[in-house]
């Protein structure tokens, strides 16, 4: 009977857990116009230090919502601004930051193999409070870390938007 009785209690445990998992999600994501500031003001950052860059900010799937180019910016900071930006929301993390990863550590060294990953600085995630709704990625600026500091700079700009 105490077998009995503790088969049944397992057994109900179990189907609660079945009935109060979630079926739908709700989750944060990026806007467009959250989107379009960003960009916009992660151009301006890296025009005002110098920098011909192009900004293309994604959401938390890594699916582009906005792309800026400065006039006079490579052809190639197209791509790399999305490859940045999609690997930062994938990883949630910083580009910069999963690089020096990477030449520290052999194990994370194979993180360049996956497809569509770009360790070099320039991407930063956005967050709203501890969710990634999407990144930010920067291609043009002299440097990666130039890249990531005018990504930085248009997040404060934007910092009241997420919330």
């Amino acid at each position: 009977m105490r077998r009995f009785a503790t088969t049944l209690v397992l057994a109900a445990c179990a189907a609660a857990s079945t009935v109060n998992a979630q079926a739908v999600r709700t989750e944060r994501n990026m806007s467009l116009e959250l989107a379009n500031q960003l960009a916009a003001a992660t151009v301006a950052a890296c025009t005002a230090g110098g920098y011909n860059v192009t900004a293309t900010v994604v959401d938390r799937a890594g699916t582009v919502r906005a792309v800026q180019r400065a006039d006079n910016a490579g052809p190639h900071t197209v791509a790399a601004s999305f490859g940045k930006a999609f690997t930062s929301a994938s990883a949630r993390n910083t580009t910069l930051a999963m690089m020096e990863g990477a030449q520290k550590n052999p194990a994370a060294a194979n993180l360049v193999y996956i497809p569509g990953f770009l360790l070099v600085g320039g991407g930063v995630p956005v967050r709203v409070g501890n969710d990634v709704i999407g990144a930010v990625g920067v291609g043009g600026a002299p440097g990666g870390h130039l890249d990531e500091q005018c990504a930085v700079a248009a997040l404060e700009k934007v910092k009241d938007l997420l919330k």
